[in-house]
């Protein structure tokens, strides 16, 4: 399967007006977006994925529920719904979905590899666990409370178990702010 195409942004967001493999944006370390959805569900708690042991990156961490590029010629919403589809087996309407962040991160979490993206947080309602998981992608997922969440990754021991980012406070913050009023948080 060929490698997928990802439009090469600036580390604004910016359209650069050429496409780049995803294989090459991660050991050049180019620009490119990515999303993240984190579900949600009437408690209050949120959804973690468990990535697979097979993942290039984080293998068996707890992760968002569900994140991932933008394709060519994508936009975020599209790609959005696409990852919930692919990764948990989830439908959902653009207007279903929420943003409350959007921002760029830049790493290295393994030598040669590097993130370099300009992301974007949406929020999904749902109340139910996903049955269909893509077994490449997702081991398992579990709904916590958003508190328990923040300890844990607050906590030296507990954290490691976490695909670390450093977004996490900032998260926590715009979700809150995000389900005001919701039960649990």
């Amino acid at each position: 399967m060929p490698d997928e195409l990802l439009d090469v942004v600036d580390e604004n967001g910016s359209m650069q007006g050429y496409t780049i493999s995803k294989k090459d944006a991660h050991a050049e370390g180019v620009w490119h977006q990515t999303v993240d959805v984190w579900i949600y569900n009437t408690e209050g708690e949120v959804l973690l994925q468990k990535r697979s042991m097979s993942k290039e990156s984080y293998p068996g961490l707890l992760d968002i529920s569900a994140a991932g590029h933008v394709s060519a010629g994508e936009t975020r919403i599209q790609a959005a719904l696409r990852e919930l589809e692919e990764e948990l087996g989830i439908r959902a309407e653009a207007g279903e979905l929420k943003e409350i962040l959007a921002s760029k991160l830049s790493g290295e979490p393994k030598p040669g590899y590097y993130n370099k993206h300009v992301y974007t947080v949406y929020l999904l309602k749902r109340d139910t666990l996903p049955q269909t998981l893509q077994k490449e992608e997702v081991e398992s997922v579990e709904f916590i409370p958003l508190a328990r969440l923040e300890k844990e990754i607050g906590d030296p021991e507990l954290t490691k178990k976490y695909v670390q980012r450093d977004y996490y406070p900032g998260l926590i913050r715009a979700i809150r702010a995000a389900l005001s009023g919701v039960q649990g948080l």
